[in-house]
């Protein structure tokens, strides 16, 4: 049996850099150790206490010199819940290692040449940005009183908020949350209350009882709410007194949808939902890239993937869209479409646009989309990316001129990449929620395509992510 590693207590430590994942870096004697809740520049007392491969991992027992990159955390909830775990760093400087987080993975990783990164984009709304929350009931909150599990009666352990980092079965009680417009945080407070005075059951993970599972709550940016209520089993409480409740008490509650999920996890897209009030969608709109043109408008269903900023999200739209310097005789290849979005924000000024998502509901989702804003031009198709962009696929739609993909964190699967490397179009506009796995892709892309422009641009303020364009031209 292996021994235990006993903590080593090391002093007088410079935090030097922000790493993935949220946490700081410090290298005290060599070591490279990554600690949360820390800047950079903030000198420590350092107790590491884990060691993996090629890293240390460790907590600060005390903070000798604060930095001035620090500001103070707006949040109650900092440090515990999980999320905006760079709340206590000035906007500027998270900008700043953002940017920074970029350059590192296309040196380390990708290992190509590139131009000069372009600024990234800053986000004007800091707080408030979310068009999307979920939030989870639990018949064990974390209790931050200090005192021991067993000493509250049953309603003081019941919470509704986020899960914690590494705690399945346990949730942070949200009071106050500053990612969604109010009255976000009001409708959630409304729920809470409702439950415990009603003595509805909270959650139990382990056990997979209790009646009241998960809360979502959707808006858009005109101030319209969609809610979701989970429940384990039907309920006439939640029914007909709940719900009644709600709708008096906010009016900007346009949709509301009962779900009932007795799974054993929490993913609802494969289940039915009943609507309760208005319409089983919101609609959020989006400026054309193009002055003179009609807003584009996009119908948000329960389960709909939208993304999460629309603030930001136009830019981040504009900026691809910026890049790509379309011509209009296109045909151009959304891969990773989603709902269709990216495809209908260039449709306009292209000839055709042919999109390819894996999640079916999508590419419904994207369809409803493009009947309501009138475009004729686009045609999507729902299937696995390796199985359906095949040679069959691309000689029954064309050789295109664009591509734009816009993969998930994990990067693209090696059957695009090299489908992409087969077909040589002339442009690859590669959108990545993921700098790493993105230069990893564009390692595989070297032998064909030259980095022509990189923009990062910050979806998510408060947290590490960083959403990076990076510009592909066919080498000549």
């Amino acid at each position: 049996m292996s021994r235990r590693r006993e903590p080593e207590f090391i002093e007088d430590v410079l935090i030097v850099d922000a790493g993935s994942e949220g946490m700081a870096v410090a290298k005290p004697e060599g070591k490279v150790v990554f600690v949360p809740f820390v800047v950079p520049d903030d000198v420590v007392d350092l107790e590491v206490f884990k060691k993996k491969k090629n890293y240390f991992e460790g907590r600060v027992k005390n903070i000798k010199k604060l930095s001035d990159k620090r500001i103070e955390p707006k949040c109650e909830h900092f440090g515990l819940c999980g999320g905006c775990k760079w709340q206590h760093m000035d906007y500027q400087w998270q900008l700043f290692y953002k940017q920074k987080q970029v350059k590192d993975n296309f040196d380390r990783i990708g290992k190509i040449a590139y131009p000069e990164i372009r600024p990234i984009l800053g986000c004007e709304k800091q707080f408030y940005y979310r068009n999307k929350l979920e939030y989870a009931f639990s018949n064990r909150k974390w209790l931050t009183d200090g005192a021991p599990v067993g000493s509250h009666d049953e309603d003081d352990c019941k919470g509704l908020g986020f899960h914690l980092p590494s705690l399945f079965d346990r949730v942070v009680d949200i009071e106050h949350c500053y990612l969604q417009a109010d009255p976000s945080n009001d409708i959630r407070l409304f729920v809470r209350r409702f439950c415990l005075k009603n003595g509805l059951s909270f959650h139990n993970v382990r056990a997979h009882e209790g009646l009241m599972r998960n809360l979502v709550i959707r808006c858009n940016s005109k101030g319209e709410f969609m809610v979701i209520i989970v429940i384990n089993e039907n309920s006439h409480v939640v029914r007909e007194e709940l719900v009644p409740a709600l709708e008096l008490a906010f009016p900007q509650i346009v949709s509301l949808l009962l779900i009932i999920n007795n799974k054993m996890n929490d993913v609802i897209n494969d289940l039915p939902f009943e609507c309760l009030k208005g319409d089983p969608f919101l609609i959020e709109t989006m400026a054309s890239p193009r002055p003179g043109f009609d807003d584009l408008k996009f119908r948000i269903g329960p389960v709909s993937f939208f993304q999460t900023n629309v603030y930001q999200a136009e830019r981040l739209y504009q900026a691809a869209f910026d890049m790509a310097e379309v011509k209009g005789d296109e045909l151009m290849y959304d891969l990773y479409t989603g709902t269709g979005t990216i495809a209908q924000y260039f449709s306009r000024f292209v000839r055709r646009v042919v999109g390819i998502e894996y999640v079916e509901q999508a590419i419904k989702d994207a369809k409803v989309n493009a009947e309501i804003n009138g475009i004729e031009n686009c045609t999507f198709f729902a299937g696995d990316m390796a199985k359906v962009f095949t040679d069959d696929f691309i000689a029954a739609n064309g050789l295109p001129d664009l591509v734009v993909t816009d993969p998930p964190r994990a990067g693209m699967a090696a059957d695009v990449v090299e489908q992409l490397l087969k077909i040589q179009p002339e442009k690859i506009v590669y959108v990545s929620c993921n700098p790493a796995t993105q230069a990893r892709d564009l390692q595989l892309l070297d032998s064909h395509y030259e980095v022509k422009a990189v923009q990062p641009v910050d979806m998510f303020p408060h947290t590490q992510h960083v959403e990076n364009i990076t510009l592909l031209h066919l080498r000549k």
